[in-house]
């Protein structure tokens, strides 16, 4: 009987041993995916924002932060639209087709704000991220 508790508690011991050791290895590395294009996820980069901008004169650049952050500092030509009023009976003064291409301050908002409004059936937008990666002017104006 001394013999079975012994060896019960070296597997114990054992085993406490490996799943300690595992747990600090490091993962391997998955390989690479391949990851779905801007227009299937609706994410762009600072660069590609601003060459949309440039290209489409009709985009709608919304800034999605409180009234008092964008005051401090925004994107030339942006419109504010604070994420939290964006709600299915609020009246968009932009149609459902419109290019919409939407910024906070880190990037959380905007994904937010851009999930809400695919939910309400706008078909053409995108997120850019935040102020904080974007690298061109901005204006108090």
């Amino acid at each position: 009987m001394k013999q079975f508790f012994l060896l019960a508690a070296i597997i114990c011991f054992g085993m406490a041993a490996i799943k300690f050791c595992t747990a600090r290895m490091k993962p391997n590395s998955a390989p690479a995916v391949p990851q779905p294009s801007n227009k299937d996820t609706g994410v762009l980069t600072a660069q590609e924002a601003k060459q949309r901008m440039e290209e489409n004169s009709e985009a709608i650049v919304l800034d999605v932060r409180t009234q008092e952050e964008f005051d401090q500092g925004h994107i030339p030509g942006a419109v504010c639209l604070p994420n939290e009023f964006i709600a299915a009976d609020m009246p968009f003064p932009f149609g459902k087709d419109t290019e919409l291409l939407l910024y906070c301050r880190s990037g959380n908002r905007s994904a937010e704000a851009a999930k809400k409004l695919r939910d309400l059936g706008f078909s053409n937008v995108f997120d850019f991220g935040g102020m904080q990666d974007w690298p061109y002017d901005i204006t108090t104006e």
